[in-house]
C-alpha cells in the first residue's frame, strides 16, 4: 500500500512531473509522450503518475496552466512597473517576449496547441483569462487616455496577433537575417498605434 504523502510532498511531485512533462511534450508533441514514459523519467513506477493526475490530458492541461500563471505574472509585474499608458504597454510587450523567449517549450505548449475539453479544467481556463485580461487591460490604458480609438479587446488581440507572429517565426528561426527581430517589435507597434492614433 503506498505511503501517505503530506500536501507539500504532493505538490513537489506534482510539480516535478509537470517538468518534465513540459519538455517532453514541446520535443516530441504531447500524442507522442505516454504515462510510462513520464514515470520513467521521473524513475518511478508506471503507475505512480495516476496517483497525481487522472490522465495525460490532466498532465497536459496542468503543465499549460502553470505556464499561463508565470506568463501572467510576469506581465502583471511589467504592467504595474509603469503608469504612463504607452510606456506601460511597451513594458508588457518585452516581458511578453522575455517569458516567450525564456521558456519557449511552455509558450509553445500554451499557444500552439489546444484542447478539445479545456472547458473542463478551470485553473487552466482562469490562467489563460488571467494573461488575456492583462493583454486587454493595456490596450484599454491608451484607449481611455485618449492615445488611440479603438476597443480595447480588438486593440489588445490585434497587438497579441503582431507580437505571437513575430516571435513564432523568431523562434521557428524564419525571419530574414536581414530582420532584426527587436526593431520588427518596435516597427510593428509603432504602426498599429500611428493607424489607431486620434485625429489632431
Amino acid at each position: 500500500m503506498p505511503r501517505a504523502l503530506s500536501p507539500a510532498q504532493v505538490e513537489e511531485f506534482r510539480d516535478r512531473l509537470c517538468q518534465a512533462a513540459e519538455r517532453l511534450f514541446a520535443e516530441h508533441g504531447p500524442e507522442a509522450v505516454t504515462m510510462r514514459q513520464l514515470a520513467t523519467e521521473l524513475g518511478v513506477s508506471p503507475m505512480t503518475p495516476y496517483r497525481y493526475f487522472k490522465d495525460k490530458d490532466d498532465i497536459l492541461a496542468a503543465v499549460r496552466a502553470s505556464g499561463f500563471e508565470r506568463f501572467a505574472k510576469a506581465m502583471e509585474a511589467a504592467f504595474k512597473s509603469e503608469s504612463d499608458p504607452v510606456k506601460r504597454s511597451e513594458a508588457v510587450g518585452r516581458a511578453y517576449t522575455r517569458f516567450a523567449l525564456g521558456h519557449s517549450d511552455a509558450y509553445r505548449l500554451m499557444f500552439d496547441l489546444s484542447q478539445p475539453n479545456e472547458a473542463d479544467y478551470p485553473d487552466l481556463v482562469a490562467a489563460s483569462r488571467r494573461a488575456r485580461d492583462i493583454m486587454v487591460g493595456q490596450a484599454g490604458g491608451m484607449v481611455e487616455g485618449g492615445l488611440i480609438d479603438g476597443d480595447p479587446e480588438l486593440v489588445a488581440h490585434m497587438l497579441w496577433a503582431a507580437l505571437h507572429g513575430g516571435l513564432v517565426l523568431q523562434l521557428a528561426g524564419k525571419l530574414s537575417p536581414a530582420v532584426n527581430p527587436s526593431e520588427l517589435r518596435r516597427a510593428t507597434f509603432e504602426a498599429i498605434l500611428r493607424g489607431l492614433a486620434k485625429p489632431a
